[in-house]
């Protein structure tokens, strides 16, 4: 029996709604894939000055598709941007920066038999970090 890829299940994914744009990410297969997981990232590149520290208002939710039971994340709107408010000169240089989504990191099972499936705005970036566990847990004692 052939083992079932992350490809076989793009059916399930509906293409983008106007305005929106769907990413797509195939991981590949691990070892232990329980002892892994994936930070989805999403923000865009933006002009900014390079003092202060910028973020998106926003929300990545997670849904599942109908009669399939697969998640797909969605992020509906990137913004208004907020940040930091150290006073700089007007001179000041900017600089073009990754801004993201403001709030906790989202980590996600590691699954390589189901693609990662984020819809965005279209002017929007979707980045991943892959995370990994210690090879041992560690030991806690009462204290």
């Amino acid at each position: 029996m052939a083992q079932q890829s992350s490809q076989d299940n793009m059916k399930a994914y509906p293409p983008a709604e106007e305005g929106m744009k769907r990413v797509v990410v195939h991981l590949e297969p691990k070892q232990e894939e329980d002892d892994y997981r994936i930070e989805l990232i999403v923000g865009k590149a933006v002009e900014v000055d390079t003092v202060n520290r910028f973020f998106f208002s926003g929300s990545l939710e997670e849904e599942t598709i109908q009669g399939w039971g697969f998640p797909k994340y969605i992020v509906k709107q990137l913004g208004p941007m907020a940040g930091t408010r150290i006073g700089t000169d007007a001179d000041h240089p900017k600089a073009k920066r990754f801004v993201r989504l403001g709030g906790e990191p989202k980590l996600l099972r590691y699954n390589s038999k189901l693609p990662v499936i984020v819809y965005v705005p279209k002017d929007a970036e979707v980045r991943l970090r892959v995370w990994v566990a210690t090879p041992q847990p560690l030991t806690m004692n009462e204290g």
